[in-house]
């Protein structure tokens, strides 16, 4: 690991200031993924900022008009324990809880989960020459290497590395919005908007500005959110990423047609991915066998799959069937 500055925040606006002094810097909360990309040599900032003494960015609480607010130093594990997140976004918290180990849930922000960067071992693994998201240009060796772990939607020439984030899908699927703090000011980022495809530029993963600091995570009332889930599939039953996985709502009229549906997947794509068009579809329509093969069908259109990860586009499939079927006979109170 390079040497470098350690400095202490103890408010947002310090914490912008310090940052916007340095042309290299980085924050840090958790330090669940920067301090191993900064181990393994791939992340190399000059400076840190340590936020965890950043006052108010904690806080966990449902606003007067139902609004989930989740501050970005909010550890997973307590955001995945609060019993309002569980009763009102079920899904929510079913994604923190089988994210990572119990350990890491204790020690990792809410904002620096949306900013954790991919896994796939050709980015990581700085032996590989060729990876357009570490070395802009140089090529990406997942192409034609070992590619079960990488995505088939929102893909380029450039990259097909996985985004990795389970509490992602289900904030992809509830319209969740980001609020930021800059030394330019405040703004709010709509959550669908907050990671990039790839295209040409897959080193730009995300469309915060430099120095810019997630403060809040905002997730808005939803009748639909109530009848959720988050349905994870992985080579083990613990401490693994996706292989498929889905965020899935809905909101069943009194004769069982779907009134509203909120459908996002994971471990499929280059970015936290909505199925839009399937939600379209199953507007109006009861869940069956039938009903949500065809929407895990729409959700996998314009996959492109490479030599060893085909068999997702199947399984994606499948898993969608299972997740709705499963909300058809959950027991909402």
């Amino acid at each position: 690991m390079r040497p470098f500055t350690l400095l202490h925040a103890e408010n947002p606006s310090d914490a912008v200031e310090i940052v916007a002094g340095f042309e290299n810097a980085r924050f840090i909360a958790g330090g669940t993924t920067l301090v191993d990309l900064m181990k393994l040599g791939v992340e190399k900032p000059e400076h840190i900022i340590n936020i965890n003494g950043v006052q108010g960015l904690n806080r966990i609480h449902v606003e007067g008009d139902g609004t989930l607010r989740i501050g970005a130093l909010a550890r997973m594990s307590d955001v995945a324990d609060n019993e309002k997140v569980q009763k009102g976004w079920p899904a929510l918290s079913q994604s923190l809880w089988k994210g990572a180990s119990a350990q890491l849930r204790n020690m990792a922000s809410i904002g620096g989960n949306l900013l954790q960067r991919t896994r796939c071992p050709y980015f990581r693994d700085t032996a590989f020459q060729h990876c357009n998201k570490r070395v802009p240009g140089s090529g990406c060796d997942a192409m034609e290497g070992h590619n079960r772990e990488t995505a088939l939607l929102g893909v380029s020439q450039h990259c097909i590395a996985l985004h990795p984030s389970d509490l992602c899908v289900s904030l992809a699927a509830f319209d969740a919005r980001i609020e930021t703090l800059s030394a330019a000011g405040s703004r709010v980022i709509d959550f669908a908007d907050l990671h990039l495809l790839p295209c040409a530029t897959p080193q730009w993963e995300n469309c915060l500005h430099p120095g810019e600091m997630i403060t809040a995570v905002v997730v808005p009332a939803s009748s639909a959110a109530r009848r959720s889930l988050y349905l994870k599939v992985r080579d083990r039953q613990s401490y693994q990423f996706a292989v498929t996985s889905v965020a899935a709502a809905v909101e069943l009229l009194d004769d069982g047609r779907i009134r509203d549906v909120k459908l996002a997947i994971g471990g499929v794509a280059t970015k936290p991915w909505r199925a839009k068009e399937a939600e379209r579809y199953l507007i109006g329509l009861r869940i069956d066998e039938s009903t949500a093969l065809e929407a895990g069908r729409l959700a996998m259109s314009g996959a492109e799959p490479r030599r060893d990860n085909a068999f997702k586009i199947t399984l994606m499939q499948r898993t969608i069937v299972d997740a709705l079927l499963q909300l058809l006979r959950l027991e909402v109170a």
